[in-house]
């Protein structure tokens, strides 16, 4: 299994990850269709995403179609929402002296 965050980081594999958010199912000629490169190229990138368990496949006569699991994704948001508390804490804070120096 790949890891998610390696997964997500490339410019690409997020793009692909969005079209297939927006759309229940996508074949890969219409996924290669949005991008300047060759099937090769993205079907490498669709497999990244399935070794992190991010895309699922499935063959509806010789065509592959692809859809998006969501579900890895939620180790990303429960990471960057640690964050978020933490910056907004630190916002809140800021704020808080900057009222006490107005005064």
């Amino acid at each position: 299994m790949r890891d998610v965050y390696d997964a997500v980081a490339d410019p690409t594999r997020r793009k692909l990850i969005q079209l297939l958010a927006e759309a229940e199912e996508l074949p890969l000629h219409e996924l290669t269709a949005q991008f300047q490169m060759g099937r090769t190229a993205v079907s490498k990138h669709l497999a990244i995403l399935k070794a992190a368990d991010l895309v699922k496949e499935r063959k509806v006569g010789r065509e592959t179609r692809y859809r998006l699991n969501a579900e890895p994704l939620r180790e990303i948001e429960d990471w960057v929402s640690f964050y978020t508390k933490f910056w907004k804490e630190k916002v809140a804070r800021l704020n808080h002296l900057l009222q006490e120096e107005e005064k």
